[in-house]
């Protein structure tokens, strides 16, 4: 079959912008650049190959499992069922990192991403930043092996610690950033998202808060004397997280963000953090 072909077959089968992406990521084109090879004559085994996706998308896959990679930030990371799929809204947590700590540090920042999948966020932080020292952590071995796979390919130096929050950690860091799970228990999302993405990386106990409390009993042992805490939440959860911070870290500041969509979707705690002049 002809690159062409292959395109009006897996049009029909599922949405064409999936369609072109696929075949243009089997093929190692653009997807703008199909157009210039609708003639081209594909093998068979990649024609297979090709149906093969096409059919697990029909089957409710997101097209990130199939391919095995995102776009975050500008990098490609590796991603399979082990990890969540990073999204934008986490992109925008990573931005908001980046002014913190440009505004209040200017030596080396030690940084650790709790609870770091695909390890998106910490290592996006150590290629848009000079000299950062990033760590990064799960509770889950084979998410851990993913990250570690991107580290690789991002060709960023990291540590590595396989932990349930902060239960194997001894060190203090200057900036603490999470996108922990934050999903009610029993809140409906979508089907291609409950049906794929480890629940691990999605449910956060009845209320969606488990994780920010976990995180906040024992956050005041491992935050240097001036210390950045940041955290991605659901868009419901500002006031709750809010209360939680003032239970636990009494007297800090805390400031809510909202995303570009205006809603409250990021955390920020500002330990002893006065802006350089």
């Amino acid at each position: 079959m002809t690159v062409e072909e292959l395109l009006i077959y897996g049009k029909k089968q599922i949405h064409s912008d999936h369609a072109k992406i696929l075949l243009a990521d089997l093929l190692g084109y653009n997807p703008l650049e199909l157009l210039n090879h609708l003639n081209t004559k594909v093998a068979d085994d990649k024609c297979n190959m090709y149906k093969e996706e096409i059919a697990a998308i029909e089957d409710g896959r997101p097209i990130q499992y199939v391919t095995g990679k995102v776009n975050f930030y500008g990098n490609q990371f590796l991603v399979n069922e082990n990890v969540l799929i990073p999204r934008f809204e986490t992109e925008q947590l990573v931005e908001k990192t980046i002014e913190y700590i440009n505004r209040y540090f200017t030596d080396k920042v030690s940084v650790i991403d709790l609870g770091c999948g695909s390890g998106a966020i910490g290592i996006t932080l150590s290629k848009k930043l000079k000299n950062v020292d990033i760590t990064l952590l799960d509770i889950s071995k084979k998410a851990l092996n993913v990250a570690y796979r991107n580290a690789l390919y991002q060709e960023v130096d990291a540590k590595f610690i396989e932990s349930d929050m902060f239960s194997k950690v001894a060190k203090k860091y200057d900036v603490i950033i999470s996108n922990p799970p934050y999903i009610k228990t029993n809140e409906e999302i979508e089907d291609i998202v409950k049906n794929n993405e480890p629940s691990i990386a999605l449910y956060g106990g009845e209320e969606g808060l488990d994780l920010y409390i976990k995180i906040l009993k024992d956050i005041k042992y491992h935050m240097n004397d001036r210390c950045l805490v940041a955290f991605e939440i659901g868009a419901t959860q500002g006031m709750d997280v809010y209360n939680l911070i003032q239970k636990y870290l009494p007297g800090e500041i805390v400031e809510v963000k909202k995303d570009l969509a205006g809603r409250d979707r990021m955390v920020f705690i500002l330990h002893n953090l006065e802006e350089i002049i």
